[in-house]
């Protein structure tokens, strides 16, 4: 299967990360279910990278289940912040160097915390972004932990 190469798979290779590539037709603003739909998949193992900062404009990415928002409240109360928000699209795209709705947690541009939500961890296998709109790659969750992640507790039901 033909498959674009990212600085996400790149990264999975050199790391030596076993992965499954799965490619869909990216739907604008189709998020995590679109995928899910197209793919045969539990939306809840669909895993989001979004990247937030804080009052001070610190950087962080947060990986979530497709089916789940992240309480910015809760998050902020974690890191011990005043305030938690979404950037914006351009900006995502800068830190990162993927375009959101192909923002993959593996191979970002810039070096950011990366807060995984506890229960993605209990799942079998995951689905994330590969760094490109349309591609998602499956892997076992535990790959998350080359990233240095945090693990949270900050999902809510949306």
């Amino acid at each position: 299967m033909e498959y674009p190469i990212t600085p996400a798979v790149r990264y999975l290779r050199e790391k030596k990360v076993e992965f499954v590539p799965h490619l869909y037709d990216y739907v604008e603003k189709g998020g995590a279910k679109e995928s899910a739909r197209q793919l045969g998949v539990d939306v809840h193992s669909v895993i989001k990278t979004l990247v937030f900062e804080t009052t001070e404009k610190k950087p962080l990415v947060v990986l979530m289940h497709g089916d789940r928002e992240v309480s910015t409240k809760s998050l902020a109360r974690h890191l011990g912040v005043k305030t938690i928000e979404p950037v914006t699209p351009e900006k995502a795209t800068k830190l990162t160097g993927y375009l959101v709705g192909g923002t993959s947690p593996f191979g970002m541009r810039t070096m950011m915390p990366v807060y995984v939500e506890r229960t993605i961890f209990g799942l079998d296998r995951i689905l994330v972004n590969g760094g490109k709109r349309g591609f998602l790659v499956e892997i076992d969750p535990d790959a998350l932990r080359l990233l240095e992640v945090a693990e949270v507790e900050v999902g809510i039901e949306n």
